[in-house]
């Protein structure tokens, strides 16, 4: 927007809004993991706690059903919230969660913003959010009214990069907590050294998908002298 703006104005004046901090009585914690290590860590975590009210955010629908229905098959009391349920299916569902008849929802990021329900003691993010205005919308969902609660968030290789630009908006690193043993070796946190995901190296053979030969100048060859019939 901003760049659009300074195309199609001249010198327009900015406001700069600052990015609010989460409160300091949120616990934030993380695990670095493999992909497949995330919805066994997370029974895991369920399974070892006694929060009475939780909420998981998922970046993808498709990570929201999943995870929904690994739960449901391990015995959790849980449901999901996203954009393919109808109006009157999210309204129950928010009112259960609301009258503790469920203990878990697990949600995309139409949940992190306009919901007002005290006492979530524990925030989970599965995904690691687009941003850091994500992160912080999520994890302000637990510690309202001045209450304590806790954030963790599931690290993976790719997701590296992202989470160490949420860390430098945050100002701080977040607690990194060790992966069981009995879940396998895991991932080193090393952010700098992960590659931007799809940002290719350019062709250096200067060549392209349709032409994968080199566009390189022709040598000039000599051009035998003409005959002066002579």
């Amino acid at each position: 927007m901003r760049d659009l703006a300074r195309k199609l104005l001249q010198n327009p004046a900015e406001i700069n809004i600052a990015v609010s901090k989460p409160p300091e009585q949120i616990t934030q914690q993380a695990f670095i993991v493999y992909e497949p290590q995330k919805i066994p860590l997370i029974k895991y975590v369920l399974n070892n706690s006694d929060y009475t009210r939780v909420i998981i955010f998922c970046s993808k629908k498709q990570n929201v059903k999943q995870l929904s229905s690994e739960l449901k098959r391990a015995k959790f009391s849980v449901e999901e919230i996203h954009s393919d349920l109808l109006q009157d299916k999210r309204e129950q569902v928010m009112q259960d969660f609301r009258n503790r008849k469920l203990k878990i929802l697990v949600a995309t990021d139409i949940l992190s913003r306009g919901i007002d329900i005290e006492e979530i003691e524990l925030v989970i993010n599965y995904d690691v959010p687009n941003d850091g205005e994500d992160y912080i919308h999520r994890i302000g969902r637990t510690a309202r009214a001045a209450t304590s609660g806790t954030a963790i968030t599931f690290i993976s290789e790719a997701e590296q990069r992202k989470f160490a630009q949420i860390e430098t908006l945050l100002g701080k690193q977040v607690d990194k907590l060790v992966v069981p043993e009995q879940f396998g070796a895991a991932p080193e946190y090393a952010p700098r050294n992960q590659k931007p995901i799809g940002n290719r190296r350019p062709n250096q053979s200067g060549g392209n998908r349709n032409n994968p030969r080199p566009n390189r100048p022709r040598p000039n060859k000599p051009r035998p002298p003409r005959s002066t019939g002579e």
